[in-house]
């Protein structure tokens, strides 16, 4: 099974959960989501995050119970693994639109499913939806996302992996997607704003990753972004 093959039939093993309202899927996968057919041509990850709003915890345990084909790791129960190994590991991340602080993080304590919150994730909104083979999947309106991955601090593999799903983003991003990110980029504080031109700028030097997309061609893309952003600084 191609990994197309591999996520579609990981989507639909946790269908229950993708029906509960503003449940979204988030990070790496959401720009293979986005090319027609599910394309699955921008892989830099190997497991699927779905992002839960804290207002929605219930209802999502209560359609996991209905999720036969994963069960919970024993170290992290917020990570599902797949009973199959050729379904995807699937990790719930808590989600909470009333954070003001975008680099705020707690833990929202559960026995059954536990989820970490973080702030950045407050800048997502639930989009518009797919269907594919009959599962309707949700997904994040483009701008908060790639600003959610510019603001992400991490280094090494996991930072790149951002890195690479920003510049997806980017590629495939209406101009009105970009618009409403350079929107929502003005509203942000000043050393966060410096945060998103910083990665950008480390985005149009990347060199390729062994396994992911080469970001080498769409370097003007980036450029011209970064540009834009720069344009909309508030000057003294």
């Amino acid at each position: 099974m191609d990994f197309r093959g591999r996520l579609l039939a990981t989507l639909q093993a946790i269908a229950p959960v993708l029906d509960v309202p503003d449940v979204v899927v988030i990070g790496s996968q959401v720009p293979n989501l986005l090319q027609p057919d599910l394309a699955s041509t921008l892989v830099v990850s190997k497991d699927v995050d779905i992002g839960v709003p804290v207002t929605r915890h219930g209802a999502v345990k209560e359609a996991l119970r209905h999720v036969r084909a994963l069960h919970p790791s024993t170290e992290e129960p917020s990570v599902w693994v797949p009973v199959d190994p050729l379904l995807l590991e699937v990790n719930f991340v808590g989600m909470d639109e009333s954070i003001d602080d975008t680099e705020e993080t707690y833990v929202l304590e559960d026995a059954e499913l536990p989820l970490m919150v973080f702030g950045a994730l407050s800048l997502v909104r639930p989009g518009g939806t797919v269907a594919i083979e009959g599962t309707r999947i949700r997904l994040p309106r483009v701008a908060g996302l790639l600003l959610e991955k510019l603001l992400t601090e991490r280094s090494g593999i996991k930072g790149d992996r951002d890195l690479l799903v920003a510049l997806a983003l980017i590629v495939l991003a209406a101009d009105a997607d970009l618009d409403e990110g350079v929107g929502a980029y003005r509203l942000l504080a000043p050393h966060l704003r410096h945060a998103v031109r910083a990665n950008l700028s480390a985005l149009s030097l990347m060199e390729p990753v062994e396994g992911m997309p080469d970001p080498r061609p769409q370097r003007a893309r980036v450029a011209a972004l970064l540009r834009r952003l720069d344009g909309s600084e508030p000057r003294p």
